[in-house]
């Protein structure tokens, strides 16, 4: 019996280190074939202002609290998004809203007093009333003192079409500021338009319910919610030790926080080279990854993996993008 169970926990022993050995060479990005270039730069809604992060919710007014402006651009305008294409940005995020009369305005808040001089839901105004509007006018840096951008904003809302229609080759991240069905519907409707070369630049991430409609309504959109998200971590976590990359990983966005991205098997050349396989983008955010914090400083980009050459989300691409083009 004594016998028996020496042979019984020397197998074991055997079976637990090739085991471990084949997840450490199957995994490890020392065995994989080495990447080369720079990262995918994603300038979060263009060049924008950036504000403080500190006590920050989702009801904050940031457009209340900016750092004293370095540059004069304003989020999600034709014009910031121009200037982050100059400074090297590979994909544009921006923020739409649908309107009253059934298109997508380009603003980040459901509502108008924020930012503007306006009143009340984008959903009640036409894209020709918001227009009209200024969309610099409540920014302050230094608690209403002062509102550098005032005057300056009058009529620099777009519509997606804008967007589209001035940057034809622009790559762009689209961000739906909803959690509705019809929402998403109405954007189904719009994307279903495009031509397929145009489509193959965009993604969507937002509200689980409208993904989940363009998940379903438009197969080969990469496409990223909250629950999209966690459905894939998870899977990935669970069995993508063997190699295998599951069906929630493929032809969709990873918004991965840097943190956390360590305990992601093969993290580095390998786990890249698996989501590229299967048509899957990554992008690397900082902090919780819950309120848009990037990589805003060359210090910053010291903590991301030797030669990486993933995605990586930034607040300020005039820093950021000159790096990478000296």
């Amino acid at each position: 019996m004594d016998k028996f169970k020496k042979i019984i926990k020397k197998r074991s022993a055997i079976f637990f280190i090739i085991l471990f050995a084949f997840v450490y060479v199957n995994n490890s990005s020392l065995f994989t074939k080495q990447r080369t270039g720079k990262p995918t730069i994603l300038a979060h809604r263009g060049l924008a202002q950036t504000f403080s992060m500190e006590g920050i919710t989702n009801e904050t007014n940031t457009a209340q609290r900016i750092h004293k402006p370095e540059h004069p651009f304003l989020e999600n305008t034709i014009s910031s998004m121009e200037s982050a294409f100059k400074y090297g940005a590979d994909i544009v995020e921006l923020d739409v809203q649908p309107t009253k009369d059934g298109k997508f305005a380009v603003f980040h808040d459901w509502t108008l007093e924020y930012r503007t001089d306006g009143k009340g839901l984008i959903k009640d105004y036409t894209m020709d009333d918001l227009r009209l509007l200024d969309v610099g006018y409540n920014y302050t840096a230094d608690g209403g003192k002062t509102f550098p951008f005032r005057g300056k904003g009058t009529g620099l809302m777009p519509s997606l079409d804008d967007v589209l229609t001035k940057f034809p080759e622009g790559s762009f991240l689209i961000h739906i500021k909803t959690d509705k069905t019809e929402d998403g519907q109405q954007l189904v409707q719009y994307l279903s338009k495009l031509p397929k070369e145009s489509l193959n630049k965009l993604a969507v991430y937002g509200g689980d319910k409208p993904i989940a409609l363009l998940q379903k309504e438009l197969p080969n959109l990469r496409v990223m919610s909250k629950a999209t998200l966690k459905k894939s971590l998870i899977s990935y976590i669970a069995i993508g030790w063997t190699g295998y990359v599951p069906k929630a990983c493929r032809n969709t966005e990873l918004h991965i926080p840097l943190k956390y991205a360590p305990i992601l098997w093969g993290w580095g050349g390998r786990f890249l080279n698996r989501m590229d396989s299967v048509n899957t983008r990554v992008i690397v955010v900082g902090g919780s990854g819950e309120f848009s914090e990037g990589f805003d400083t060359a210090e910053d980009l010291k903590n991301l993996p030797h030669n990486y050459t993933g995605g990586i989300w930034t607040n300020r691409v005039d820093k950021i993008g000159p790096l990478f083009y000296k």
